[in-house]
């Protein structure tokens, strides 16, 4: 994206969009054949975060990669991966001034992320994907293979790559992982929200961000019962996140990353500095 927001290679944006339309042609019955995409690029508090402040500017979604934003390399694949209409959530006024002359829908960020998502959804429907902009290595494949295996009857999955794919990508990161009883996956930063019935779990991941403090509190809403087995390590990631989407009344489903930099993102400022390594700027 250059100084205006106007995108350098978009003849080749839309020929990658049409071969990604393609490849979802060929998905399984009951299966979803388009999507929109939500970006969530909200600051919080007006502070600078910390691997932007490492990188020289305002907001992680303006640290230049190989010559592009992070903003311009996530919008890149979300629009190369077939996504039929796109909104930012975003406060930041460098960002919104990036997105001026893009084909996006520029959102208002809510107070948490949670509410963001909602209120993404409400404006721009259904199935929805959403990541956010810092996934400084999103590949257009990884969305339309989430999108391909995600179950048919669940109304929202989410992406985690396992640890050994994780490692084997990328053994000199650092990730926090999940252990499951086949495993420990970290999160990928991808969800998908098939229908209107998946704003459910949005409603208790809010009460979750308002119990962030009290976390005994958290853990009476999960209940002592999924607790227990998720400490002993006796539930899978599949019956752990079937029982949190029953938590929500929804149908939840995990899918496994294929790539295991799926799971890399910049948090801080040692995470820019793998991106850099992997891409070969380091």
């Amino acid at each position: 994206m250059g100084a205006r927001g106007q995108h350098g290679h978009v003849p080749h944006r839309r020929e990658c969009r049409r071969h990604a339309l393609q490849d979802l042609s060929d998905l399984r019955e009951g299966s979803v054949t388009s999507f929109k995409a939500l970006i969530l690029a909200g600051s919080r508090g007006g502070k600078v975060d910390s691997a932007a402040a490492y990188a020289g500017v305002t907001h992680k979604g303006l640290i230049v990669l190989q010559g592009r934003t992070l903003l311009d390399r996530v919008l890149g694949a979300v629009q190369a991966a077939g996504a039929q209409t796109i909104g930012v959530s975003a406060n930041d006024e460098a960002i919104r001034a990036a997105l001026a002359t893009a084909d996006v829908k520029v959102l208002p960020p809510s107070a948490g992320p949670s509410q963001s998502v909602a209120d993404g959804a409400t404006a721009l429907g259904f199935p929805l994907v959403v990541t956010t902009v810092d996934h400084a290595l999103l590949k257009p494949e990884w969305i339309t293979q989430f999108v391909a295996d995600t179950p048919a009857d669940a109304d929202v999955a989410v992406l985690l790559a396992s640890e050994g794919r994780v490692q084997a990508a990328a053994p000199q990161t650092k990730r926090t992982y999940l252990k499951f009883r086949d495993g420990r996956y970290s999160g990928c930063n991808l969800f998908l929200l098939r229908n209107e019935n998946a704003l459910k779990v949005i409603a208790v991941w809010r009460k979750v961000e308002a119990l962030r403090k009290q976390p005994w509190k958290i853990a009476a809403m999960l209940g002592p019962s999924f607790l227990l087995r998720y400490a002993l390590g006796l539930l899978t990631l599949d019956e752990a996140v079937a029982r949190l989407g029953r938590l929500a009344d929804v149908k939840a489903a995990a899918v496994r990353a294929q790539d295991g930099l799926a799971a890399v993102d910049v948090d801080k400022p040692s995470d820019l500095d793998l991106v850099r390594e992997l891409v070969g700027e380091a």
